[in-house]
């Protein structure tokens, strides 16, 4: 007698699929490219935990049979984080000898150690020294750390496995970036910060370890032939750029040619006006090949903003495709916004201007008002935390104080996720073994904490992209005027006095940045509530 199958087994794929996702949400169903929050969460912003019970769900549901392990493999794979270690390298390496898994990663992010300097013997001689200041640290836990680096780097062990993976990968759209630690780094990295001699024999460095993960992922993106288009990282080292500077030409324009989206930002503050001036070239002939470029952010410490000219970096380019820019942490002339704005103002739909401080002889109401008259199609601007020069250098630099170090990586400076209304969908599975489609805890990646965009009063999301094919946006958009007005006339209801400031000193109050955001885009600043 013919045994009837189960109800679940009668259910189609499509039905299947419906029910999983009330588990796991499709992972497909990611922050598009032009919104708002993109930069945020798709670029800056950690995956959600790979540990949580709903993988784990799913992977019992793909154990048992072939026909659900293979529904349910996108909401596992559909992004994969691994290790620059040698247990993280093996099992990316098995990921890529199962095509049938590979084939459904879209988002691959590397995750990156600092590297141990100086040698793993002296750091017995380090603890012994240092009390119980590191009671959390193990000696041979660091010397196996430091052997491991080393001996993935001499044998090129990375450099062959990253080929392997990538070339497998063949759905990939997004490459990342990522620093990795874990609490005996965090506790080392503290204790070295406070004991400046300690540096002589033991000392964690993100410059070369930034350096060998871009150089490993360039390598690999090179000799693949998967269709990426999109590239961000939140702690990337300036020096991470050389082996840019030194490939054949041919190389580098065939990876900028690729971009659609770049997101950048730098947490080197040493010298970054110099090691940036020293980039200038590498950075011309990557905007300027990089013309199917939508998206583009470019980001400097908060503390330590950079003071070359906006076109230092950006060389006059034009993006005929851009729909959103950004840049962060940069003192500017109101004349170098305005021209980059203009030059674009045919289709850009949002302008990032995190942490930009005006030199003197400029003021925010002309930058303002050039948006708002001349740029219709902008559909969002976002102007947190912006202010004047001349008070940050007063805060900063001219009363003494010291400039704080910025934020530990993985904290972020708001009080709320940008998550709320429209959340990063799907997994992002660490790489642990997959036998049976599990995957455990990995939470100890970070990401740049100034990049959280929020609204820091609300908690709400306020960070929407527009959609790449939305109706452009009129500049007799409706405005709501509140019993017959505006609640913004003219230039000089905008308040912009170039004195009054936050208290942080030098940023323009958080209330009033809010209102120009709306004003610029012809928003009510009471009613609506984007």
């Amino acid at each position: 007698m013919t045994m009837k199958p189960a109800p679940i087994q009668c259910l189609s794929n499509e039905l299947l699929r419906l029910v999983l996702d009330q588990i796991e949400p499709d992972p497909d169903k990611t922050v598009p490219i032009d919104r708002r929050q993109f930069l945020s969460v798709e670029s800056f912003v950690r995956p959600p935990d790979s540990g949580r019970g709903s993988l784990k769900d799913i992977g019992a549901f793909r154990c048992t049979c072939s026909r659900f392990a293979d529904v349910g493999a996108p909401l596992l794979y559909t992004r994969v984080a691994a290790r620059f270690s040698k247990s993280g390298l093996k099992k990316l390496e098995q990921l890529a000898e199962w095509p049938h898994l590979a084939q459904h990663v879209k988002k691959f992010s590397y995750l990156v150690p600092y590297f141990y300097s100086n040698g793993g013997g002296e750091i017995r001689q380090l603890l012994q020294g240092a009390g119980d200041a590191l009671v959390t640290v193990h000696a041979s836990h660091l010397r196996q750390k430091a052997d491991e680096q080393r001996q993935i780097v001499e044998s090129e062990e990375d450099v062959r496995v990253l080929k392997k993976a990538i070339a497998s990968f063949t759905s990939l759209q997004f490459v990342q970036l990522l620093r990795l630690t874990d609490e005996e780094d965090r506790t080392l990295l503290t204790y070295i910060r406070d004991h400046e001699d300690i540096r002589q024999l033991v000392e964690l460095e993100w410059a070369p370890a930034c350096s060998r993960g871009s150089r490993t992922i360039g390598t690999a993106l090179l000799h693949s032939n998967v269709p990426w288009s999109r590239f961000s990282s939140p702690t990337l080292s300036p020096q991470s750029a050389t082996f840019l500077a030194i490939s054949p030409p041919q190389s580098l324009s065939t990876l900028a040619a690729r971009l659609t989206c770049l997101t950048l930002h730098f947490d080197d503050g040493s010298d970054l006006d110099q090691k940036m001036t020293e980039l200038s070239e590498l950075f011309r002939t990557v905007f300027s090949t990089a013309i199917n470029m939508q998206a583009v952010h470019v980001g400097f410490p908060s503390h330590r903003p950079l003071t070359l000219r906006l076109e230092e970096v950006f060389h006059n380019v034009t993006w005929d495709k851009l729909v959103a820019f950004g840049v962060q942490g940069w003192k500017l002339d109101a004349e170098e916004i305005i021209n980059l704005a203009l030059r674009h103002k045919d289709r850009l739909k949002g302008l990032r201007l995190r942490d930009v401080l005006l030199k003197d002889g400029s003021a925010w109401q002309d930058v303002l008002s050039v948006l708002r008259e001349s740029m219709h199609r902008l559909e969002w601007v976002s102007l947190r935390r912006i202010g004047y020069a001349r008070h940050f250098d007063d805060r900063w630099l001219a009363a003494g104080a010291e400039v704080p170090e910025d934020q530990p990586p993985g904290e972020s400076d708001s009080e709320e996720s940008e998550e709320e209304d429209e959340p990063l969908a799907g997994s992002s599975t660490i790489l642990q073994p997959v036998s049976n489609g599990a995957v455990s805890s990995d939470d100890d990646y970070e990401h740049s904490g100034s990049d959280a965009d929020t609204d820091d009063e609300r908690g709400h999301d306020d960070m929407d992209f527009p959609s790449l094919d939305s109706p452009n946006t009129p500049g007799s958009a409706p405005w709501c005027n509140c019993g017959g007005r505006p609640h913004i006339d003219s230039l000089e209801d905008l308040g912009d006095d170039g004195h009054t400031v936050g208290d942080d000193g030098y940023t323009i109050p958080n209330f009033r940045r809010k209102a120009w955001e709306k004003w610029v885009v012809r928003r009510c600043p009471e009613h609506d509530e984007r």
